[in-house]
């Protein structure tokens, strides 16, 4: 019994080139008292930083015992100041908020005017480079995914249509598209509606869907995701796009490219990152701070208090929660008969690019699965881990793969004490993206 997990190392070390990772425990944060003063300096992605990090800085100070919390608005537009007060103290204790895109996050970081970066993409090469300095920008002591963001596309309600391909989606917006029976959903020119350039719903779509694409002259623009979405509901040839707390009375496509099946923006699609239009918020920090306020705002951020705010802002928390997906479009008989009596949890399990290794988000992943099983009511209770991949040269590669990044996880989990059930692998089947095989790449996690 001693040797299985070195048995299972070598196993998964030789079937996938050598590649192997440690799993390192997840640093608890210091829990310090907070000071007088500023405590530290935010920068960077108006989506994470126009209400996010506002809201989260709110609750952490609260958090901390602080009192007459308020938001404040500093002399440039976009830029904040959360502070508080520690009881019988006549001077606050603050933090800095700017927020003015992506890449102030790592211009900040190295002329040092920035203590953490707020980012709504991962970081570059060129800047993992430039911040050589700070230390390694990629690893799991500086990148730190706080949420998950996703659309969606919503038309009105008697609306013919029910998906839409993402390239036909940037063809609408972008006006190449312009005329609804070009789609086979009635007569009529399309009216488009999308947010303003302040929006970060606004932010998201430029970045998953239109990319270089210039968005059609005389689209309607709109500060509010409610107000757009009211504007949609009520006009039988309008089509827009808002954040996923704000489809109300429109109706929502399922969006998918060519190979997968379409797929509804729910909140779970949207957790475990399958859906298309999701992607990952950011904090990034020096390994080497030697701030305490730093790694225990982002402890804060991370956990269960942190990701409810998350889900109060209108993004989708990380907080793993048990959910009985809809299996009527699977087909597959072996998998139906390994989950149907399975609850899904709100997680997928990721893997760095090319490799075997779970990737920054996956690692913390993992301590909240450690921290759901650790409940009494998961006592009797296991989980079940189910592996994907990308095609190989052959299927049977596919499928030794598929189970091996499963077996990683398991590790993963066996190193924090948490044992599972016997892993299961479906190779390149159920692909949920046919232009991303690194998505492709993903276990799916169930408890039974």
């Amino acid at each position: 019994m001693s040797n299985k997990p070195q048995q299972l190392r070598n196993l998964i070390c030789s079937a996938l080139g050598g590649i192997w990772l440690t799993f390192s425990p997840l640093a608890l944060a210091d829990n310090p008292t907070l000071a007088q003063g500023l405590l530290f300096t935010a920068k960077g992605s108006n989506t994470v930083g126009a209400e996010l990090v506002p809201q989260m800085a709110e609750h952490y100070l609260q958090s901390k015992g602080l009192v007459n919390i308020s938001r404040q608005a500093l002399d440039k537009e976009n830029e904040y100041r959360v502070l508080g007060f520690l009881p019988n103290q006549t001077k606050p204790s603050y933090i800095d908020i700017a927020a003015h895109g992506s890449s102030t996050a790592f211009e900040g970081l190295d002329d040092h005017t920035a203590d953490i970066g707020m980012s709504s993409r991962r970081i570059k090469s060129e800047e993992v480079q430039k911040l050589k300095p700070l230390g390694e920008m990629e690893s799991f002591a500086a990148e730190k995914v706080i949420a998950i963001d996703g659309l969606a596309i919503i038309v009105h309600p008697q609306n013919r249509l029910d998906a839409l391909t993402s390239e036909q989606v940037a063809k609408i917006f972008s006006g190449e598209i312009s005329h609804w029976d070009q789609l086979g959903a009635g007569q009529g020119e399309i009216v488009r509606y999308a947010r303003d350039e302040n929006s970060g719903t606004w932010d998201t779509f430029k970045n998953l869907v239109l990319g270089k694409l210039p968005l059609a002259n005389g689209t309607a623009r709109f500060e509010s995701n409610d107000e757009l979405s009211k504007q949609v509901a009520n006009n039988l040839r309008g089509i827009g796009f808002v954040g996923l707390a704000a489809v109300n009375k429109a109706k929502a496509l399922a969006i998918y490219n060519q190979g997968t099946e379409p797929m509804q923006p729910t909140k779970i699609a949207v957790a475990t990152e399958d859906y298309l239009l999701s992607r990952r918020l950011y904090l990034y920090l020096s390994p080497n701070s030697s701030n305490p306020y730093i790694n225990d705002f982002i402890h804060f951020a991370q956990g269960q208090a942190g990701q409810a705010v998350v889900e109060n802002v209108g993004y989708v928390s990380q907080n793993p929660s048990l959910v009985k997906p809809d299996l009527n479009n699977i087909d597959d008989p072996d998998y139906l008969a390994l989950v149907k009596e399975a609850q899904r949890l709100s997680v997928n399990i990721r893997f760095n690019a090319g490799s075997a290794e779970l990737d920054n988000k996956a690692l913390q992943d993992v301590a909240r699965l450690v921290a759901v099983m650790s409940q009494p009511e998961q006592q009797n209770k296991q989980l079940l881990l189910i592996g994907f991949g990308d095609a190989k040269q052959t299927t049977s590669r596919a499928l030794i793969l598929s189970k091996l990044r499963a077996t990683a996880v398991k590790m993963a989990l066996y190193n924090q004490g948490v044992g599972s059930a016997p892993v299961a692998g479906f190779g390149a089947s159920m692909q949920v993206d046919g232009s991303n095989k690194e998505r492709n790449q993903r276990v799916e996690v169930w408890l039974q």
